[in-house]
């Protein structure tokens, strides 16, 4: 993800912490869904370097009934305020192209993700409706088997 300054002229927003989080492939949160709230897994934290980038390496999340797959994420000024409970200066989620979860959902692992994503659509989710996650969808490559690359230009 590439943080900018949406008040700077879209200049890198240097410095800026970044937590990140999803479900597993089977649709399940860690600290939140059912049986899992004493796990913590699949969510992270980075600062953005001088570029305004921030990097993680995660699994594809599942796709659970009611919500296009996507990720979550929160931006907050600083790495102090991410940790130490500070106010988000944005909140927003990614929804990921559906070409690449049809792949990926295709491999067994991935259980009911296929038949639950063959019930959605970006119009029909709750959070992705009012605008079809337009400036949401990160350009993405690479293969299934190789690794895939998710990249979205985030205006703060």
């Amino acid at each position: 993800l590439e943080l900018l300054d949406a008040n700077d002229g879209c200049t890198p927003l240097t410095g800026a912490a970044l937590y990140l989080w999803h479900c597993d492939r089977d649709g399940g949160y860690s600290l939140y869904s059912s049986g899992l709230e004493d796990q913590n897994y699949l969510r992270g934290m980075q600062v953005a370097s001088s570029d305004g980038t921030v990097t993680f390496s995660t699994i594809f999340p599942g796709c659970y009934p009611g919500r296009w797959p996507h990720m979550h994420f929160e931006v907050y000024a600083s790495e102090a305020d991410a940790a130490g409970g500070g106010q988000p200066a944005a909140t927003s989620q990614l929804a990921l192209p559906k070409a690449f979860c049809e792949t990926i959902y295709a491999r067994s692992e991935y259980g009911s993700s296929a038949g639950n994503l063959a019930q959605l659509s970006l119009q029909t989710d709750n959070v992705f409706a009012d605008d079809g996650a337009v400036h949401q969808i990160p350009r993405m490559s690479g293969t299934a088997g190789s690794g895939l690359t998710a990249r979205l230009t985030v205006p703060v």
